[in-house]
């Protein structure tokens, strides 16, 4: 009880959504699109970085989530993660004793321990949601934070306590201090 032009409308929406591909010719068709996570990523990355995600929400959504998953790789580390973020958090360290000049490379480092933190959850969703949120948050850090060593040292106690609170295994700890950090930057951000 359709109309065709109703029916070839609603398949080019559900094919511009990238759920179906649509083929033509004898063996053509409307054909169901596998779903991926990269679909959601690549539109959630579209909102960050046309920064069309309050910052405020973005936080709130940060807060939760990088809480929770900090807390799991407190719970879930091994000698091999622990390794690694003591690693990273040396080289954050480096960066922070080049004061300003060091900026750029300290928030790449900052955002890399975020995402081992993510892994070391083995949560495969909250790792493609957080590398979504750290592969495009720079546009807000860039614009709401001031480039100072003063937001460097800040950030470096907090990872170091957060990391210390993993190595420990820890979880409610963990959670906490993550929390903590994110809402005091969106403080910081907020206040910029």
């Amino acid at each position: 009880g359709t109309s065709r032009g109703t029916v070839r409308e609603a398949l080019r929406v559900l094919e511009q959504k990238g759920l179906i591909v649509i083929k033509t010719g004898t063996a053509g068709g409307a054909f169901i699109r596998s779903v991926s996570p990269q679909k959601v990523s690549e539109s959630l990355a579209l909102l960050i970085q046309t920064q069309q995600i309050p910052v405020k929400d973005l936080a709130e959504f940060r807060e939760g989530v990088e809480g929770i998953a900090t807390g799991l790789a407190a719970r879930r580390v091994q000698k091999k993660d622990i390794a690694r973020l003591q690693n990273l958090l040396h080289e954050a360290r480096q960066h922070l004793e080049r004061k300003d000049e060091g900026w750029s490379a300290f928030i790449e480092t900052d955002n890399r321990i975020h995402m081992a933190l993510a892994e070391i959850s083995r949560n495969r969703l909250y790792e493609l949601v957080l590398e979504t949120v750290h592969d495009n948050i720079t546009l807000y850090y860039e614009r709401l934070l001031k480039k100072d060593a003063k937001i460097m040292k800040i950030n470096y106690q907090d990872l170091e306590t957060i990391i210390d609170a993993v190595v420990r295994k820890n979880p409610d700890d963990a959670q906490r201090w993550a929390e903590k950090h994110v809402k005091k930057f969106h403080r910081i951000m907020e206040e910029e």
